[in-house]
């Protein structure tokens, strides 16, 4: 999955036009930096994937697109397998709203992808 990250990082900067030094600085950095994320021996900051994802014009999401489903996927596994609530709980109506809430979302997402 990372691998797939990094190549499309390195893939976006080239279709850009961008040097890595051009990069680096944009983002507050050196080129060192950009090498180094691209070559997959430094994962970006937030701050700096985000500053990326506006240079090179793609959603956040678009780089971690492999990530996201894997996620999406483990999460509705272990929906399906949680824990009973707390009796007395006083979040409980707040828990099932949070679990009903990412069900949806989860489904929502699913059919978007097909």
């Amino acid at each position: 999955m990372f691998e797939n990250f990094i190549f499309d990082l390195k893939v976006a900067r080239k279709k850009s036009g961008l040097t890595q030094a051009d990069c680096g600085h944009l983002i507050g950095s050196s080129k060192n930096v950009i090498s180094q994320i691209e070559l997959g021996q430094r994962v970006p900051t937030v701050s700096e994937l985000c500053s990326l994802s506006l240079i090179y014009g793609r959603s956040f999401d678009s780089f971690y697109a492999d990530t996201l489903r894997k996620v999406r996927k483990d999460l509705a596994s272990k929906l399906k397998s949680m824990p009973s609530e707390p009796k007395g709980w006083p979040g409980s109506f707040a828990r099932r709203r949070t679990l009903a809430r990412l069900t949806s979302r989860l489904e929502e997402e699913a059919n978007e992808i097909i």
